[in-house]
């Protein structure tokens, strides 16, 4: 397995361009299956995860070809609703997958999907919302079939804003019959680059972006070219590392609105940071300020795909801060990790409480899942000497090439990849 090394305690400083959503790209390349033709999506990151949701649409009868930040999409020869156990396994998005394959094909073939050990990650509401969509659902073991012979819209109320459950009804719902109403949807920035990607396609939606999302079907959809929104979860890293290793960066082609939370609770710790349209500058000299409380919740509120980034800005923290998580049971594998570099945290439930610490120091850690990696790279950064980060293909799996990004910041950082013997 690929390694990262930094060697730390170098403040970041310089511009870079931030790359294209993971978690919008995903869902609109299964999107794409729901019409019948070329689709052209640009703004795409070379991910692990983007290349398994291609190795799948490949594996259903598809083209797909992904160059220069570009995936091509040719859906027409689409023949199986069908998607490997061993993908599945690969990445927990592949769900996404069901509401499209059974809105074209009458059927989709799925399996419990795999992806970060963060916590138990039902995919109930998916199910609930796609039977209420006329579908029957057969499970048997890790295997789930799902058949209609036709969709039929409906009045769906998701008893917790799921992001996934949310995307899957959407998609399933634009070639139903009538009219579909999502109540207490999920409003987060990538649900509304679905709509808008539908849209352009030729669905009938609105209200992305609120908890009511109302689709009205159409017989048939047309491929399109469309272009990602910017990954906020990235911009976020990037602005945290800056501010950790006190340092001065200019972030390009952004969506501050996305992050509102975020700087909002970076500023409350001392970080001067500006905006500018779709540039935000981040800029520390000094040591950051304690927070009284951090939660995550959906979005609007702090997401819990930057609890863990913001908790290394806070082991460096004058005071104590406390983070309270409320998503995901098993978001706090990473404070084991970064206590080995020197950092004061105690968890107890669903809460950690950090004492900062005037510095880290190098240690060798290990990724336990994306988000805790790209903090640990973080710490790595600030921290006083060398630090190894192993298990990089968790990380691999929502940044494009991470160590190249940092290293045009001035970061010492570079990756090692195992000799193997032919």
């Amino acid at each position: 397995m690929d390694k990262l090394v930094i060697e730390g305690g170098k403040p970041l400083s310089g511009t870079i361009v931030i790359q294209g959503a993971k978690n919008a790209a995903l869902p609109i390349l299964a999107a794409s299956m729901l019409a019948s033709g070329t689709s052209t999506i640009e703004h795409v990151p070379e991910l692990l995860d983007i290349s398994v949701m291609l190795s799948i649409l490949r594996e259903l009868g598809c083209q797909a070809e992904h160059k220069d930040g570009t995936v091509v999409v040719q859906t027409e020869k689409a023949h199986s609703p069908h998607v490997p156990e061993a993908l599945m396994r690969q990445m927990r998005s592949s769900i996404f997958l069901m509401g499209p394959l059974l809105a074209r094909f009458g059927e989709a073939k799925v399996y419990q999907p795999g992806g970060c050990a963060i916590g138990e990650r039902k995919i109930d509401l998916h199910l609930q919302g796609l039977q209420a969509l006329g579908a029957e659902i057969e499970e048997e073991g890790n295997v789930i079939i799902c058949r209609a012979k036709e969709l039929q819209g409906a009045d769906i109320h998701l008893s917790f804003p799921s992001v996934g459950a949310t995307e899957n009804i959407m998609m399933a719902a634009v070639l139903a019959k009538g009219r579909t109403t999502i109540s207490n949807a999920a409003r987060e920035p990538e649900i509304q680059d679905l709509q808008n990607f539908l849209i352009q396609m030729g669905a009938k939606i609105i209200g992305a972006g609120t908890d009511t999302i109302t689709i009205d079907g159409v017989e048939e959809l047309s491929p399109c070219r469309y272009r990602v929104i910017p990954d906020r979860i990235v911009t976020g890293t990037m602005m945290v590392a800056a501010a950790v290793t006190r340092g001065n960066v200019t972030l390009l082609k952004t969506q501050p609105a996305h992050l509102t939370s975020l700087i909002h609770v970076m500023r409350r710790a001392g970080v001067q940071i500006t905006i500018d349209d779709d540039i935000i500058m981040i800029s520390n000299s000094g040591r950051p300020k304690a927070l009284e409380r951090v939660v995550t919740s959906p979005y609007p509120a702090f997401p819990t795909d930057l609890q863990s980034q913001l908790m290394v800005l806070l082991s460096l923290a004058d005071g104590v801060s406390v983070l309270k998580e409320t998503i995901f049971e098993g978001r706090f594998m990473h404070v084991g990790e970064l206590t080995r570099m020197g950092a004061d945290i105690r968890v107890d439930l669903n809460a950690a409480f950090i004492r900062g610490v005037k510095r880290l120091y190098g240690a060798t850690v290990e990724a336990t899942d994306l988000r805790a990696g790209a903090a640990l790279v973080i710490a790595g950064l600030a921290a006083n000497g060398r630090t190894i980060v192993e298990q990089v293909h968790h990380i691999d799996r929502g940044y494009d090439r991470i160590e190249e990004t940092l290293s045009h910041l001035g970061a010492s950082i570079s990756r090692y990849s195992p000799v193997t013997n032919n």
